[in-house]
C-alpha cells in the first residue's frame, strides 16, 4: 500500500461520494468532502491536499470552472483527477485545458481510481513505481501493462491483482492478502476473486504460449516468471 494521502473529494452524488470515500479511507487515506464547486474552491485554495478528485457535473460552479479557477486564480498546483459520466473527446480536452491532470469516466472500478490517485501523487513528488520481471512490465503511473512489449489491457481490479503479484514475486500470495489488496476491509461475499483472476489470466496469456498466474492449492497464487538469472520461479 502507498503512503497515506490527503484527498479532497468533490462529488454532489451522496451515495457515490460515500462509496468512494469509504474505499479510499479503507486504503489508509484521509478525506475532506465537498458537494458543490464553491466549497471545493474554498477548501482546495486554503487547505493542503495531495490530490483533488473533482466531479464535472456540480451544482452552481461546475468542475471545469472549479479546475480553471484553482489553476489560474488561486495558483493551486495540487494534482486534479476529474470524474465524469461523459466520454466525449471534447469533454476530456476541456478538462485538460482547464488544468486537470487525469480523467476517469463513470462507472469506474474503485481500485483503478485509487491507483490513479496514488500515481498522480507519486508523479507530483517526482516518484515513479514500475515493476519489470522477465517479459512482463507494469507501470503504476501510466497504468500500462506489457508482455513481450505488447500492451495488455486490464480492468482496475485485474491491474491491482497483478501489481500485488508482481510486487511479491516470487512469493506465493494468499487468497486473503489478494482480497485485502483489492477490497480492503470489505471483501465481497461472492467468489469475486476467482472471477477476476480468471479475467487476469485470459488477458495475460492470450495469445502467448505460457500461462503466468499459478495456483498453489491451499496456499494462494504466484507468478511464473523467470528470475534475474533466467530460471523460472
Amino acid at each position: 500500500m502507498d503512503a497515506k494521502l490527503n484527498v479532497l473529494l468533490v462529488e454532489d452524488h451522496a451515495e457515490l461520494a460515500g462509496t468512494v470515500g469509504a474505499y479510499l479511507e479503507a486504503c489508509g487515506h484521509e478525506l475532506d468532502y465537498a458537494a458543490d464547486g464553491l466549497v471545493a474552491l474554498h477548501l482546495a485554495a486554503t487547505e493542503s491536499y495531495d490530490v483533488v478528485v473533482l466531479d464535472v457535473m456540480l451544482p452552481g460552479v461546475d468542475g471545469f470552472a472549479v479546475c480553471r479557477r484553482l489553476r489560474e486564480d488561486a495558483r493551486v498546483t495540487t494534482p486534479i483527477i476529474m470524474l465524469t459520466a461523459r466520454d466525449q473527446l471534447d469533454d476530456k480536452l476541456t478538462g485538460f485545458d482547464a488544468g486537470a491532470d487525469d480523467y476517469l469516466v463513470k462507472p469506474f472500478d474503485m481500485p483503478e481510481l485509487a491507483a490513479r490517485i496514488e500515481a498522480l501523487s507519486r508523479r507530483a513528488k517526482g516518484l515513479t513505481a514500475r515493476y519489470e520481471i522477465g517479459e512482463l512490465s507494469l507501470d503504476t503511473e501510466t497504468l500500462e501493462v506489457r508482455r513481450r512489449g505488447q500492451p495488455v489491457p486490464l480492468s482496475g481490479t485485474a491491474f491491482e491483482l497483478l501489481r500485488v503479484l508482481m510486487r511479491e514475486h516470487p512469493k506465493v500470495v494468499s487468497r486473503r492478502d489478494l482480497e485485502r489488496a483489492v477490497w480492503r476491509d470489505e471483501p465481497p461475499e461472492s467468489d469475486a476473486l476467482r472471477s477476476h483472476l480468471y479475467n487476469l489470466r485470459q488477458a495475460l496469456d492470450r495469445p502467448f504460449d505460457r500461462p503466468l498466474v499459478d495456483t498453489i492449492p491451499g496456499r494462494g497464487y504466484r507468478l511464473l516468471l523467470p528470475d534475474a538469472a533466467g530460471n523460472p520461479s
